[in-house]
């Protein structure tokens, strides 16, 4: 018998039955707190370098600053004359103007109150920060507020090749920390439960108190009715505030989703501020993936949506983790 190769296979699956919400397998005997809060302290312990996911790298134009609070501190980043990020503090040191509403010319950054010339070295007090774009996402680093030995370079996870990658990128706020962001990704149970559209027939086959520092999950995502792809993913935290899922059997395999978490600073009621910055990086061998990369201009809006659609949920979820903490009523 002639055997279709596994690339040309459709990845879809049909389930069997289509087993109702509320009846499907409870995920809350698994889901043991201690489980998620002793892979959340591991992560708090692995070094990040005092490194810091400011935005998409191709948000930051040619023209014009990324500018954002980090950790209480106003920050600018711009590309300078050979296209690499410059950084530095968002205050102009001549007489406080913010640095998020000046132009760029020519890689310099012109401060718009009295015309003072930003080239990224030092100058009357202001010091550049290091900033590091991989690609994918631009990072600064902040030594004062994160308070670890310096790295020189961020710690990226391994993505797939920009080659042969699709990527997108998406942000969103919340009033909580970056810990409430990273304990909602280390609680792979809730993901059937709480995504009911995007998530089917989900096990966790492999917690962190069971076999390495890893979550291992088999999962299927929903296309329509009773069409899924069914994947092998596991998730790991290679720093304080990342969490990482890669595809690692199935459809796309090595494609990662990478959710960083960068503290803003306080907001007007002294609440704590948290950026979400996911990046999708998906990959696949199947010879129609290069027709999906030639129209990522109409793909990437699409994958930016849906991770707007779950990010929606988990930062209800997150922010009420931070209430729960912070008025002391959090169980355990």
């Amino acid at each position: 018998m002639n055997r279709v190769p596994a690339e040309r296979r459709l990845p879809l699956s049909l389930r069997r039955r289509a087993v109702p919400w509320h009846r499907q397998r409870p995920a809350w005997r698994e889901a043991r707190p201690a489980v998620i809060a002793d892979a959340l302290k591991r992560a708090q312990a692995r070094p990040s370098g005092n490194w810091y996911v400011v935005g998409a790298s191709g948000a930051l134009r040619r023209d014009r600053p990324l500018a954002l609070t980090v950790a209480g501190r106003e920050v600018v980043v711009w590309r300078g004359p050979d296209g690499r990020p410059l950084a530095g503090p968002g205050v102009c040191p001549h007489l406080g103007a913010p640095l998020a509403d000046s132009p760029v010319r020519c890689g310099t950054l012109v401060c718009h109150w009295h015309g003072l010339a930003l080239d990224g070295t030092p100058f009357a007090g202001w010091y550049p920060l290091p900033a590091h774009d991989d690609g994918v996402l631009l990072w600064v680093r902040l030594d004062e507020a994160g308070g670890e030995p310096p790295l020189d370079a961020p710690v990226v996870p391994d993505r797939p090749a920009a080659a042969r990658g699709l990527t997108a990128v998406h942000r969103v706020t919340g009033t909580c920390e970056p810990e409430d962001v990273v304990a909602n990704r280390l609680d792979p149970w809730h993901g059937a439960w709480f995504h009911p559209y995007s998530f089917v027939d989900l096990t966790v086959v492999g917690s962190p108190d069971e076999a390495g520092d890893s979550f291992t999950v088999d999962v299927s995502f929903k296309v329509a009715g009773r069409l899924v792809v069914p994947v092998r993913a596991v998730f790991t935290a290679p720093g304080p505030r990342t969490v990482v899922m890669r595809i690692s059997e199935g459809e796309g395999t090595g494609s990662v989703v990478e959710t960083h978490a960068t503290p803003l600073g306080p907001d007007g009621r002294g609440r704590p501020r948290t950026a979400v910055v996911e990046a999708v990086v998906a990959a696949s061998g199947r010879r129609g993936f290069a027709l999906a990369r030639r129209a990522a201009p109409l793909v990437r809006p699409l994958m930016r949506a849906a991770s707007a659609r779950l990010w929606r949920d988990d930062l209800a979820y997150a922010e009420r983790r931070w209430q729960l903490r912070s008025t002391g009523r959090f169980p355990g």
